[in-house]
């Protein structure tokens, strides 16, 4: 049996679970999504056997192993990690720790500095800061900046071209967040390497390019408009691309990656490595890159959520193939 939850990117999931594991037990925490549950209940139950979960039913079954497929806070930050943790049930993708200082961007840069991995420069500050004295904050920023434009993170992502903006930006962010992250704006090529695996058993593809349809690689260039262009591999020499390799396996296992991570960079002149940021639950859409960086190193969809579960099993030390 297997257990998926979540809802973004459950169809794609489960059409390579059915092609590979044809018997598999499916739990599906969709919450009231009735679209998800005809798809389910219509497509997929003649192949295997469907168990939705929406918050009006009980279901109590074994799992051999979890996709908590939930973006975004309390669902990548850690949270279901640690619940999945506890009940010591297989899970795919980073544990607790990983996956709360990975979505944690400050935490995030702040290692990959102690490393000395470069990316963009930055400052940060706590919410409370700024809501206690805007006019001091932005002082600060300003001084430790030195210039803009300016991006602000998380909540998406904010560009401030100048004071107004910046303020406008955190006091968005500050709403959501308890930490507000300020990089330095970086001209250069958007670029995106996959990792696959555990501990020192890692495969890092080649190097994709996103040319965004947008300004910047936002949400909407991410998932709305679906008109940005992807490029594998990127156009980059060779000796650049082996570098973001091995970068991108160095900060996967510097921040206790495990399973899968999407490692973005930005590339300047040409030859300059800036790593961005790493996301531990990398989408499978159709317009994805990960699952496009895998296929081009000969993985389907399929044998990827195969191997997947293989490495959540593993890890946790459950089951015939751990």
């Amino acid at each position: 049996m297997t257990g998926s939850m979540g809802y973004g990117n459950v169809e794609a999931l489960l059409a390579a679970l059915r092609a590979r594991i044809p018997a598999a037990h499916v739990l599906v925490m969709g919450g009231n999504n009735e679209r998800l549950k005809r798809t389910l209940r219509t497509e997929f139950a003649t192949d295997m056997q469907i168990s939705v979960l929406d918050y009006t039913n009980e279901v109590s079954l074994y799992l051999d192993a979890a996709f908590p497929v939930l973006h975004g806070k309390n669902g990548e930050d850690g949270t279901v990690q640690g619940l999945l943790q506890l009940a010591e049930i297989p899970f795919e993708g980073c544990d607790m720790a990983s996956s709360s200082a990975c979505m944690d961007k400050v935490i995030t840069n702040v290692m990959l500095e102690q490393a000395g991995i470069p990316q963009a420069g930055f400052t940060w500050l706590y919410a409370y800061e700024f809501q206690k004295s805007p006019r001091e904050a932005i002082d600060r920023i300003e001084k430790a900046m030195g210039r803009y434009p300016v991006f602000v993170k998380p909540v998406g992502v904010s560009k401030a071209e100048n004071r107004h903006d910046l303020e406008a930006a955190i006091a968005k962010s500050a709403k959501e967040d308890g930490k507000i992250l300020i990089e330095e704006n970086i001209v250069g090529q958007e670029v995106e390497c996959a990792v696959l695996g555990n501990e020192d058993d890692l495969l890092a593809s080649t190097v994709g390019e996103i040319a965004p349809s947008n300004e910047f690689y936002d949400y909407d260039a991410k998932y709305i408009s679906g008109t940005s262009g992807l490029y594998i591999p990127a156009h980059l020499e060779d000796a650049v691309i082996e570098k973001i390799r091995s970068t991108a396996k160095k900060a996967y296992k510097l921040l206790g990656c495990s399973g899968l991570a999407r490692v973005d960079f930005f590339v300047r002149n040409g030859n300059e490595v800036l790593l961005n940021e790493l996301n531990t639950l990398p989408g499978f859409t159709s317009i994805s890159m990960y699952p496009k960086l895998m296929e081009h190193e000969g993985i389907s969809n399929q044998e990827l959520i195969h191997r997947l579960i293989q490495l959540a099993i593993k890890r946790t030390g459950k089951g015939a193939g751990a």
